[in-house]
């Protein structure tokens, strides 16, 4: 091992990879105990307190903590989920549960979100505890179940259960550190804060009959085909927030596209046209309330009318919006279909955010720009959900970050999550181990 400094992170991620934590939604999947156990091998030994929690059958999160000098000094929580999403493997070029490494890339689901990072931490924090470190505040790495079904045996339950054990003034996750290239210089992103993800499910009536005789049919199958379509197309008005703004700022873009990209009556024509496919979807969902139908449900049998439909829709909110603005925006999209339509239920897990110039980010902005040599950390908001929301709610400024080697583009990076050929080099597995063991050293080590 000591010839290969990467070959410890690349076979710990394997093992986590082939372990396939998949998580589809339901209580009885995940089995996250088969990944806490392999991370707990790893972390146990002299100088970590090591605990786990299983509140649901298989649904296990395992706790590690390095207990500072200083109790009234900051704790710092590594927070890295161990359960993926399914992967289909008819899309892949590899056994998605294989973790193979091959010409220095792990290919496996979860390469990128984010066991990754979550081994990354945990063999940071071993590492640091060989040493007999000490510092003035606390480190405390959790790596949790359940983060894919927006954590109800994981970090939902973690900070209602066990805040004690896990919680902290200052959390890092997912995700960020790709480098973003600009006119003036790579940047790192640093997630400062997301969308709420107010899932909705809605139930469109219709009247059942033979299938035999179709005409003039109450067809709710046809009906929510029309509600899917007019959901999907539904734009409401742009939301330039602080977050989009500094992000429009710091990547330098053209001056003519930036100030498009800035301007709320104008980003819609440009998010449409814009070649880069990337950065279209982003300044679309960074400042709008997006819609998407991602599952339906309907029939009975093939030979009779269906008399209702299930549908589930994914929608994300900006910061300030929560469930009327839901729903406004779900009757404005439905229009006069509204009578045929009804919102059963709707998530209320509401966007988050916390302040930047922080002690952590002075911390993480040094040890990133020691690592990428140029850099600077620019702050970002990211469009999907992570653990985060559930810290910022007890207090923490938590952020997502992590650092990637240049063959990793955000384009890349943004198509392989919960997409097909999910992967990752070694070069950016081993820049995530050092930026761990750095940054818990700079930060914690303060005295100021």
């Amino acid at each position: 091992m000591a010839d290969d400094p990467t070959g410890e992170i690349t076979e710990l991620l394997s093992r986590l990879i082939a372990n396939a934590c998949v998580n589809d939604g339901t209580t009885a999947s995940g089995h996250e105990h088969r990944n806490a156990a392999v991370l707990g091998a790893v972390l146990e030994g002299p100088g970590l307190d090591l605990q786990s929690y299983e509140p649901a059958p298989g649904r296990r999160s395992i706790v590690a903590r390095i207990e500072g000098r200083d109790p009234s000094a900051p704790t710092l929580v590594l927070l890295g989920h161990t359960d993926v999403v399914p992967a289909s493997p008819e899309g892949w070029q590899r056994d998605p549960f294989g973790g193979e490494v091959v010409d220095g890339v792990v290919w496996g689901r979860g390469a990128v979100d984010m066991l990754n990072l979550t081994a990354s931490m945990a063999l940071a924090t071993r590492r640091l505890a060989d040493t007999g470190w000490r510092p003035e505040g606390t480190l405390v790495f959790v790596g949790v179940a359940d983060e894919e079904a927006l954590g109800e045996h994981g970090a939902g339950w973690l900070t209602d259960h066990a805040w004690d054990q896990v919680g902290g003034e200052y959390l890092i996750t997912e995700s960020g550190g790709v480098p973003l290239r600009t006119p003036a210089g790579t940047r790192l992103g640093v997630t400062v804060g997301e969308k709420g993800a107010m899932w909705t499910r809605l139930v469109v009536r219709g009247t059942p009959g033979h299938a035999s005789r179709p005409l003039r049919t109450d067809n709710a199958l046809v009906t929510a085909a029309r509600v899917v379509q007019r959901i999907s197309d539904f734009r409401g008005p742009a939301v330039i927030g602080e977050a989009w703004r500094r992000y429009v700022q710091g990547m330098a873009f053209e001056p003519d596209l930036s100030a498009a990209l800035l301007d709320a009556g104008r980003i819609d024509e440009v998010a449409a046209t814009l070649p880069r496919l990337d950065l279209a979807r982003t300044a679309d969902a960074c400042t709008h309330l997006t819609m998407a139908p991602t599952v339906m449900h309907a029939g009975t049998k093939t030979n009779v009318i269906p008399d209702h439909v299930v549908m589930d829709i994914d929608v994300r909110t900006l910061p300030g919006q929560g469930t009327d603005e839901v729903r406004a925006a779900l009757a404005e999209a439905i229009g006069d279909l509204a009578d045929r339509v009804e919102v059963v239920s709707v998530v209320d897990d509401a966007a988050t955010a916390s302040p930047v110039r922080t002690p952590l980010w002075e911390a993480i902005a040094q040890v990133a720009a020691e690592l990428s040599p140029g850099a600077t950390c620019l702050p970002t908001m990211t469009t999907g959900a992570t653990d985060a929301r559930f810290y910022r709610r007890h207090g923490s400024t938590a952020y997502g970050f992590g650092l990637f080697s240049d063959h990793m583009t955000p384009g890349r990076f943004s198509a392989m999550f919960h997409g097909d050929d999910e992967r990752i080099d070694v070069e950016s597995l081993r820049l995530s181990v050092e930026l761990w063991g750095r940054l818990a050293r700079r930060f914690l080590e303060r005295t100021d």
